[in-house]
């Protein structure tokens, strides 16, 4: 705000300014820190982290005596990441005798839509889908009190202690993009797949691939 100078009469009739010592007036910048506040206030709620939860293995005392869990074939789910934003899956796992005689089994293609691998993905995985949700909606109602914290860790143990979803392994083609790499992780959440993990793709899977897209032929044999 300005601030009025009074004058005053000298000696001869001459004015003079009366000297006031200086001052700053900070009655705007209240005002403006407090708009600044505000705006950071908002700002900061509304700028929220991105983050993609990605479950770990857990770290075993004895890796060499650890032995790979008996899984049924059909609940084995291989899903194979191709060029193009192409993705491609079969079931169960191809045999040595089969690889080795060059005979395959089709790839079955899907899209990235709610029809296609998140379709497949909930089919299959129908049961902790439903326990998930049937949890989910005591909380909503109130039926079950705990802390966000407890919940995830209460979903986490009814994926640990499933015993019926799917085994799902996820491969990559050489000429697949970090983008569908991304998607599909969210499709895993999304359909509360309880079991799934990264591994790379074999030669013969690329194989099966590049006759899918054209790129090869099956064998005769």
């Amino acid at each position: 705000m300005a601030e009025i100078i009074q004058e005053e009469k000298g000696k001869g009739g001459k004015k003079k300014a009366k000297k006031h010592p200086p001052h700053i007036d900070m009655t705007p910048m209240v005002d403006l820190m407090c708009l600044l506040i505000t705006f950071f206030m908002l700002t900061t709620a509304f700028a929220k982290a991105k983050v993609m939860d990605i479950v770990l293995p857990e770290k075993l005392e004895n890796p060499e005596e650890q032995k790979a869990p008996a899984v049924a074939e059909s609940r084995n789910v291989n899903i194979i990441l191709g060029p193009d934003n192409r993705i491609f899956w079969y079931p169960g796992a191809v045999k040595p005798a089969d690889y080795n005689a060059n005979v395959f089994p089709p790839l079955i293609e899907l899209d990235y839509s709610a029809t296609g691998i998140r379709q497949l993905l909930l089919d299959k995985n129908k049961t902790l889908a439903r326990k998930i949700a049937d949890f989910n909606d005591m909380v909503i109602k109130g039926e079950i009190v705990l802390s966000q914290d407890s919940i995830q860790g209460s979903i986490r143990k009814l994926k640990a202690d499933d015993d019926t979803g799917p085994f799902v392994q996820i491969k990559a083609y050489k000429e697949a993009n970090y983008g569908n790499f991304v998607d599909i992780l969210d499709e895993m959440n999304i359909c509360g797949i309880g079991r799934y993990m990264f591994v790379d793709i074999t030669w013969y899977e690329e194989k099966m691939v590049e006759i899918a897209v054209g790129k090869a032929t099956a064998s005769t044999n």
